[in-house]
């Protein structure tokens, strides 16, 4: 499974999530970054419509995510990374 680190950066910029491998699931993506509690939570905010990847709505819990994407849920806006210490 893998993992992230979140690097700082300014409140109008996204965060920028770097994970070990890619492919990440979406649900996956969002748990691991924090914008939801638990993988549940996560499912349940992408089947509802509430989550956008690079700029679409997004629905299904398990599209792949690679570097480069931009996930937008609620006010926090992620793109992915693939790199080492993650």
């Amino acid at each position: 499974m893998p993992t992230k680190k979140i690097e700082p950066t300014e409140p109008s910029e996204p965060t920028v999530v770097t994970v070990r491998a890619e492919p990440i699931e979406l649900c996956q993506l969002l748990k691991f970054a924090g914008l939801t509690d638990s993988g549940g939570e996560a499912k349940q905010v992408i089947s509802e419509g509430k989550v956008r990847l690079n700029g679409v709505v997004e629905t299904q819990k398990r599209k792949k995510v690679r570097a480069g994407d931009r996930v937008e849920y609620g006010d926090e806006t992620l793109v992915v990374k693939v790199g080492p210490g993650a």
